[in-house]
């Protein structure tokens, strides 16, 4: 089956069949990407220390502030490809494609080298303390080095994905978890080289699947490839796909600055094995995060194509489904952390009280995760149907105005139960306005 005939089946293919031939491979892909960072996390708790393990999660603001970056380019651009394709615009693919190549070396540039020039008094605003500072500015000094790499990686992947090869973005992503979970125990326990040892391993798997994705698009028979004269950014492409990518942009910028506030609070409350215990929540939470965005991802093309194509029964039927999926899938997560909360906290490290500070926060961080995933799905098919209005609105009101409110508040009454808490009741909040746009957009589109 060659590229037109893959995507032309997004119109007529069976929604769930159709669902789970994009979404499994991107699941896989998602899963296995979070399980690299969970097993990071595990050679650096048990090879380097656990004030290591404090250190690199004072980098996730920074990190997150990284990803907001990628998002915003690679995020807009790949729905915009999706529908492009599902009006059968394979001329304006192609400039997506192109555009997407030089917008993402800009982004990467700009990002890097402020980041770089003041990273130290970044990272002690972010919360890092004398003893935490040495492993997150040694981490981050050589994944900031990489940036370019980095998004060009995910950029090319989202595209590889809404180009109607799912199977080639899970394969990417596969490559580069295991050339990393082959490299982290190599370069921390064999060659000595703690934490910059994680790092390096990041940066060298990132860039050996980017050259084999530029090579992907090199191939004559793609309908989308590289060619001359789409590499001159377009204002359109340029405007559109940023507009559509603000809302991950903003939802990964308000989660840096989330980050910092919940970092900042475990310290006052909590010191350094707090801020830890929070790197190891963060893992966990990620893993099932990912898992339901890989579902995501899978819905994202044919809600994309086929609200491109008008077909708007096939876009509601995608959506029932994927809800009702991620809603499994978090009910999962529920179930093995509210049982297996300190079994889980362990595999990260041997300090037995970070252990019981992270179970005991994962189980608040998850009390409300059943509902979680119909919040996702919602967010994804307002990015899917390129209206990005509502889901920055359920980015921005779940991470600045109901968590930051919360984090400020309710630790000075609780402590650090009062910043576990405040991520379940933000979640819960968000749940109840995601059920509300989605009821307005569907009541506006049957009138």
């Amino acid at each position: 089956m060659n590229d037109e005939q893959a995507t032309l089946k997004l119109g007529t293919e069976k929604i769930r069949k159709l669902l789970l031939e994009y979404a499994i491979p991107a699941i896989i892909a998602m899963t296995a990407a979070s399980l690299y960072n969970i097993t990071d996390s595990i050679f650096i708790g048990h090879g380097v220390g656990p004030m290591a393990l404090s250190g690199l999660a004072i980098t996730f603001p920074l990190m997150n502030l990284a990803a907001a970056f990628g998002t915003l380019v690679g995020v807009g651009a790949s729905t915009l490809l999706s529908i492009r394709i599902g009006q059968r615009d394979y001329a304006s693919a192609n400039l997506i494609l192109g555009n997407v190549l030089v917008l993402n070396i800009i982004m990467g540039v700009v990002f890097s080298i402020p980041a770089l020039l003041f990273l130290e008094p970044v990272l002690l605003f972010f919360g890092a303390s004398p003893d935490t500072l040495p492993y997150a500015y040694r981490f981050m000094m050589i994944i900031l080095a990489g940036n370019v790499v980095t998004h060009l990686y995910f950029g090319l992947n989202a595209m590889l994905r809404s180009a109607g090869n799912p199977r080639l973005a899970m394969l990417g992503t596969i490559f580069t978890v295991l050339i990393n979970m082959i490299l982290n125990p190599l370069f921390i326990f064999v060659f000595k080289w703690g934490i910059q040892g994680s790092a390096f391993a990041t940066v060298i798997a990132q860039s050996t699947v980017l050259m084999w994705q530029f090579y992907r698009f090199y191939d004559p028979r793609s309908i989308i490839r590289w060619q001359k004269g789409i590499y001159r950014l377009r204002r359109n492409i340029v405007r559109d796909s940023l507009a559509i990518g603000m809302a991950p942009f903003l939802m990964n910028a308000a989660g840096c600055l989330v980050v910092i506030i919940i970092n900042r609070q475990l310290m006052k409350y909590g010191g350094d094995l707090a801020t830890g215990a929070y790197g190891i929540i963060n893992r966990v939470a990620f893993l099932f995060v990912m898992i339901v965005l890989g579902l995501g991802q899978g819905m994202q093309p044919i809600a994309g194509y086929n609200f491109g194509a008008q077909q708007r029964r096939r876009v509601t039927g995608v959506l029932r489904l994927s809800i009702f999926y991620a809603t499994g899938i978090m009910i999962v997560g529920f179930v093995v952390v509210e049982l297996f909360a300190g079994g889980v906290a362990s595999l990260f490290t041997s300090d037995s009280q970070q252990i019981d500070m992270a179970a005991t926060g994962l189980r608040w961080v998850f009390a409300v995760y059943p509902l979680v995933g119909f919040q996702m799905m919602c967010s994804t098919f307002f990015q899917s149907i390129g209206k990005p209005g509502k889901a920055i609105i359920l980015s921005m009101t779940r991470q600045v105005l109901f968590l930051i409110p919360l984090l400020l508040i309710l630790p000075c009454q609780w402590g650090v139960t009062g910043v576990w808490s405040s991520l379940t009741f933000s979640d819960a909040l968000s749940v109840v306005l995601a059920g509300g746009l989605l009821a307005w957009e569907i009541r506006s589109r049957q009138s």
